[in-house]
């Protein structure tokens, strides 16, 4: 019965929690370039005294899904997709971290962002000189035709990683670093296409399909922790009589 309980609680706690991991997907279903988090849970044996069949379950940090969302073309200037396993790398903190997000922007003083976050570059942050026009090469590098010019010129590359066989995970905003705190390498062999966007890769079907089995599995953990109660009280019965 003490096992059961332990059992039946843990288990209803983890299905909650992957609730949550799962209306985190959902809400950022048109979040372009957003990859989607699987909920990971193990066993965990209780500890102090008693019997080692107390086990819980113990959610885990999440993993992310690694297929490529929908791309669509934009006619965007600034709009860029990835293709295969490649990011764009962003600042963060003193240190560096990774999106697939791809709608870049030009502050007033020519910092090139993305959702605020200053887009690196060779050489650490680009920032482009007054232009008419520009243009994202599939290898990454920036040309901007300047006022009184009739050619563009290269001014900067975006510092392009790939992370295959990498254990990614996310930071507290939702940017994507690797889980043992290090970082990408530069990879030239990645490569983007300008004009276009990545949308997110949640599947709705997916995420509601993944939603009803939670519900299900939630019901069921509380139709064990009322059976477990029933046990223990029919036990405590038989002590006192």
């Amino acid at each position: 019965m003490d096992a059961l309980i332990y059992t039946a609680m843990s288990g209803a706690e983890r299905a909650l929690r992957a609730q949550q991991v799962h209306a985190n997907n959902l809400a950022n279903l048109e979040t372009a370039g957003f990859r989607a988090d699987f909920e990971l849970a193990t066993q965990q044996v209780v500890p102090g005294f008693g019997y080692d069949t107390r086990v819980m379950s113990r959610m885990q940090a999440n993993a992310l899904s690694a297929r490529e969302g929908t791309v669509r073309e934009t006619g965007r200037d600034l709009d860029v997709a990835l293709q295969g396993n490649g990011y764009l790398a962003v600042e963060w903190g003193d240190g560096e971290a990774y999106t697939r997000a791809g709608s870049l922007t030009v502050d007033a003083d020519g910092a090139l962002t993305v959702n605020g976050r200053p887009v690196l570059g060779d050489g650490g942050p680009i920032t482009l000189p007054p232009f008419q026009r520009v243009a994202i090469g599939t290898d990454g590098t920036i040309s901007v035709q300047q006022p009184g010019q009739e050619t563009l010129q290269p001014v900067d590359k975006l510092k392009l990683v790939r992370a295959d066989g990498a254990d990614l995970t996310k930071n507290e905003a939702g940017l994507i670093v690797p889980r043992d705190g290090g970082q990408l390498e530069v990879d030239n062999t990645v490569t983007v296409r300008s004009r276009h966007l990545e949308g997110s890769n949640v599947s709705a079907v997916e995420e509601l399909v993944a939603t009803m089995n939670l519900n299900r599995d939630f019901e069921m953990q509380m139709k064990l922790y009322k059976a477990s109660d029933s046990m223990a009280e029919a036990g405590n019965r038989l002590i006192r009589d």
